[in-house]
């Protein structure tokens, strides 16, 4: 009954006829030609465009501005003439209006409307103008310092008088503690910055006491106090880095070797795991039911019902009530007899699911090479963002900057004689061209917008996000392809490992390229173009949450829902149209219809075998990670003691830092090599399926499956006739 039914579910005519016998193959086709030859010129071109746009944003490009902070001439510092002063001091910093503009300005490259010059240190004292500098006959030279001042301005033989200089902010009126963030000096509040003792009597600002002018900067800056300390927290962790690499790296090297053997060792394990995962999966269940059972009969003198409590945000109330329990009871108790009757009727399928992974952890001692693989792929992504990010930083800074004369502080002076937007050349521009403004100045605004290239920088850098996508999205897929072609070889060869081709990951890797670019490159896009919809509906939905209304957050909530969806369902068609074109090299849309009226004839296979890996993929991974992370848990917090070795837990400063790396970097390395596994699973899978419809088990038309899954099918090849 059981076998009929089987039969039944692979000739459903409604997913397209079960594929023919062909006498002709003998697994991946070496014989093809290429296919997608149009999506595979497209894709050559949009690499030369983008190729294109990466030198082009070279050219005009200008990082520099991102990278180094300017003074109020645009100059850079820590570059050029400015070398030796890689840091940028703000006159007035309270003027920047509140601390996150200070970090806006800062981190954004824009000008605070205050004077700003390159010094070698940032301040790290308080000190204000005194009262003597005002005394007729005092030397200015012996009270401000030339570093702090405009390059242009040299104190000594000047004949401007102290308060004539600060007017024309040729030098600061005060600095205070400072600290160098980015290359920008920022308020250093921490520590004892504070302390009395540090701060000179005469320290306030004109019209404010000493307490006035001290909570004048407290508030001006307290919303980044805590900021500060953000370079001396990544310092430490360098140190913390520097000192434990080596164990990091150990680590890391555990769980690669880790993941190896248990994916190795499934082959004999696979059984015993996924049995013991599945009773202890029915074991919580009825653990939860007994629980449920007890909590439910000791509330019997409970009066407490759900019309008597209402509404709350106190789940423990919720737990006061007899009906809550037995609401869980019959959740629970439904929930186990699914799982039951599961177990019960699909017993076989879930054989076939143990056999198939036991056959890929053997494929995987055959073919070494296929863990390795996601190397290649992480190298080849690396490329693609690394690409992605210098072109849009590039762009970015495309087009010659723009200066004009700003008047940083409107209330000196007439500023009435600077015309609107007139522009200004940093190198010789002389602030005594506006005798009537002293607070003049010639400042950064915005890049050229002018010219063709500089006009199209935003459909440029948009260009630049869709083939990035597309080349991300390609490499994925030609790793999947690659090692579908290696699985594949290696199910379809007769005798194994003797007819297994030599080097098949390398000759599965060349076929795709040299045959299948078109092929990878139009399932890649039609990814993208989904990702595409998904980046857009998220901009909007960030773009207008504020004038959304309930109905238009539910709408774009379906939608960005429907989209998801949709996208999890193309990854799901490409991978497998992936191993239909490594296998019998044809184009994508018939591969995709091949492969998907496949699975549909065999869909409670499909199923069953989806989550039995998906669980013994978990299990593994937990197992991973969680032994990895708990062994540099007790390493790093000093509970094991390593004799014969200069590590010392207490010389680092956070030692949570390098327990998490390894974990983060386990995880990682094991998703890597489970992703090999999961592909190795689903190829074999789709192989194993084929063969049934192929094949009958005849000397004309034997199984290529293991003889572990022929006796669970009740099935095997009959031995040719002889005499």
């Amino acid at each position: 009954m059981g076998r009929k039914k089987q039969e039944e579910e692979q000739n459903n005519p409604e997913y397209g006829e079960p594929a023919q016998f062909d006498p002709t193959f003998t697994g991946p086709i070496h014989n093809r030609s290429c296919t997608d030859i149009i999506c595979c010129v497209l894709f050559m071109l949009v690499i030369a465009g983008y190729m294109v746009v990466g030198i082009l944003a070279w050219l005009y490009g200008d990082p520099r501005h991102v990278l180094y902070p300017r003074n109020s001439t645009g100059m850079f510092c820590g570059i050029g003439q400015n070398k030796d002063k890689p840091n940028v001091m703000y006159f007035d910093i309270l003027q920047c209006a509140t601390a996150t503009n200070i970090m806006a300005a800062a981190l954004q490259g824009l000008q605070c409307p205050t004077t700003q010059v390159c010094v070698k240190t940032c301040p790290s004292a308080f000190w204000i103008l005194p009262p003597s500098a005002h005394f007729p006959g005092a030397k200015p030279a012996n009270f401000f310092e030339q570093e702090y001042c405009v390059p242009s301005f040299q104190l000594q033989g000047s004949e401007y008088s102290a308060m004539e200089i600060v007017n024309k902010e040729l030098c600061p009126l005060f600095y205070m503690p400072t600290t160098s963030v980015l290359g920008r000096c920022l308020p250093s509040l921490g520590g004892n910055a504070y302390d009395p003792s540090n701060i000179p009597t005469n320290f306030s600002l004109p019209g404010l006491n000493l307490n006035e002018t001290l909570a004048a900067i407290r508030n001006a800056t307290g919303d980044v106090t805590n900021s500060f300390n953000i370079k001396d927290v990544g310092l430490r962790i360098f140190e913390d880095f520097a000192k434990s690499w080596q164990w990091i790296v150990a680590g890391l090297v555990i769980a690669m070797v880790v993941s190896v053997l248990f994916l190795l060792l499934l082959r004999f394990t696979a059984p015993v795991l996924i049995w013991v995962l599945i009773v202890g999966v029915l074991a919580v269940g009825a653990f939860g039911i007994w629980y449920c059972y007890n909590e439910y009969m000791s509330l019997t003198s409970s009066s407490l019902t759900f019309s008597n409590v209402g509404f709350t945000t106190n789940v423990q109330v919720y737990l006061q009530v007899r009906d809550t329990w037995l609401a869980f009871l019959i959740i629970l108790c439904v929930v186990e007899a699914i799982l039951l009757l599961a177990l019960i009727f699909l017993r076989t399928r879930i054989l076939i699911a143990i056999a198939l992974i036991q056959e890929t952890s053997k494929a995987l001692g055959h073919m070494m090479s296929t863990l390795f693989y996601p190397i290649v792929t992480f190298v080849l992504l690396l490329v693609c963002v690394s690409y992605w990010g210098i072109t849009a930083l590039y762009l970015a800074t495309s087009g010659s900057p723009v200066y004009k004369v700003v008047a940083m502080n409107t209330s000196q002076g007439d500023c009435s004689v600077i015309r609107a937007n007139e522009t200004c050349d940093p190198e010789i521009f002389n602030s005594t061209q506006y005798p009537t403004c002293p607070s003049a100045r010639c400042v950064f605004i915005n890049y050229n917008e002018e010219g063709l290239f500089q006009r199209n920088l935003f459909n440029l850098q948009i260009y630049n996000v869709v083939a990035f996508l597309w080349c991300v999205n390609f490499v994925i897929a030609l790793g999947h392809c690659t090692l579908a072609g290696a699985f594949g070889s290696y199910y379809w060869a007769f005798n194994k490992p003797a007819d297994i081709p030599t080097f098949p990951l390398i000759q599965s890797f060349m076929r795709a390229l040299r045959y299948h670019v078109g092929s990878l490159a139009f399932g890649a896009l039609i990814l993208t173009l989904v990702q595409i919809v998904r980046i857009i509906l998220e901009y909007l939905d960030h773009k207008f949450k504020e004038a959304q209304n309930p109905c238009t957050r539910f709408i774009m909530c379906c939608l960005k829902c429907c989209f998801w969806c949709l996208e999890k369902f193309i990854k799901f068609i490409n991978r497998n149209a992936y191993i239909m074109i490594a296998i019998y090299g044809k184009n994508f849309c018939v591969s995709a219809k091949n492969a998907f009226s496949l699975l549909m004839r065999n869909i409670i296979r499909v199923v069953v075998l989806d989550k039995v890996t998906d669980l013994l993929l978990f299990f593994g991974k937990l197992l991973v990670v969680g032994g990895v992370g708990v062994l540099a848990f007790f390493f790093f917090s000093g509970r094991i003691q390593t004799p014969g070795t200069t590590f010392e837990t207490a010389a680092l400063n956070y030692y949570w830092m390098p327990i998490i790396t390894v974990v983060f970097g386990a995880y990682l390395i094991a998703h890597g090599f489970f992703s090999v596994y999961n592909m190795g699973v689903d190829t074999l899978f789709l192989c194993f399926l084929e063969d049934l419809e192929r094949n009958d088990g005849s000397p004309q038309k034997p199984y290529f499956m293991s003889k572990n899954l022929m006796k669970i099918l009740n099935k095997k090849n009959k031995a040719p006739k002889t005499g």
